[in-house]
């Protein structure tokens, strides 16, 4: 940052935060931006549709406000995951999503969640708190974690969670086998250790359905759609 016109530097106290938000709403990426406008510690520097889209177009970030659900199909958990690795803190920022969501972004590690309804002056406390490094607990938060019926992490590996997410999606063996690049009794030694590793944790997962399921809980897959009501 340079000097002003009374030649004196920037204290801590007024450091401007550089935000990245990750939305694919565009009336929701307005708003956004007409909040933080004004905002004098506060800089939304870059807006993109989707986690990937953010990382190529290079800022660094003090903060990413993040929207859990988006039209990629992408994971909360892996989206939080990408960010914290190129250095950036996260936000949730939602409409109130399934709490499976939320508590899939809250065991990689955001600051906090903040729902899209706040007023803004709420929704400005909240960036900049976490913009800084400090926790964002609201009454939201709170509710999805201590809602959480005991989903102990199950230790899975990376090569492990990519044969999950490919088989639980709907693959067969052979094809994980293929997009992967293993042997086919690799993929299904892994996919013998994930459903001993899911057991041991009293979460059973006896059947691809089942799989599935514990995928989702985990934040490896994606929630499914939820057709419109008409």
């Amino acid at each position: 940052m340079t000097q002003g016109s009374g030649g004196s530097m920037p204290t801590e106290g007024n450091v401007r935060r550089r935000i990245g938000l990750v939305e694919d709403h565009e009336s929701v990426a307005l708003g956004l931006r007409s909040i933080l406008a004004d905002q004098s510690d506060l800089d939304l520097v870059a807006v993109a549709a989707t986690v990937d889209e953010l990382l190529v177009s290079g800022p660094k970030l003090d903060l990413v406000v993040l929207d859990l659900r988006l039209g990629d199909g992408s994971s909360p958990r892996s989206n939080v995951e990408k960010l914290h690795a190129a250095g950036a803190r996260v936000l949730v920022y939602t409409g109130a999503e399934n709490p499976f969501l939320v508590r899939s972004a809250a065991r990689a590690g955001v600051l906090g969640v903040v729902r899209k309804s706040e007023p803004a002056a709420a929704i400005v406390s909240a960036i900049r708190r976490a913009a800084a490094g400090g926790q964002v607990v609201t009454t939201d938060w709170a509710a999805a974690i201590d809602g959480d019926p005991q989903l102990p992490d199950v230790g899975l590996s990376p090569r492990q969670r990519e044969v999950l997410a490919l088989y639980a999606s709907g693959e067969k063996a052979g094809r994980v086998a293929r997009l992967a690049g293993l042997s086919e009794q690799t993929v299904n030694d892994y996919l013998v250790r994930i459903r001993n590793k899911y057991a041991q944790a009293g979460r059973p997962a006896p059947t691809k359905t089942d799989l599935y399921k514990r995928a989702v809980e985990d934040g490896w897959l994606p929630m499914p759609e939820v057709p419109p009501v008409n």
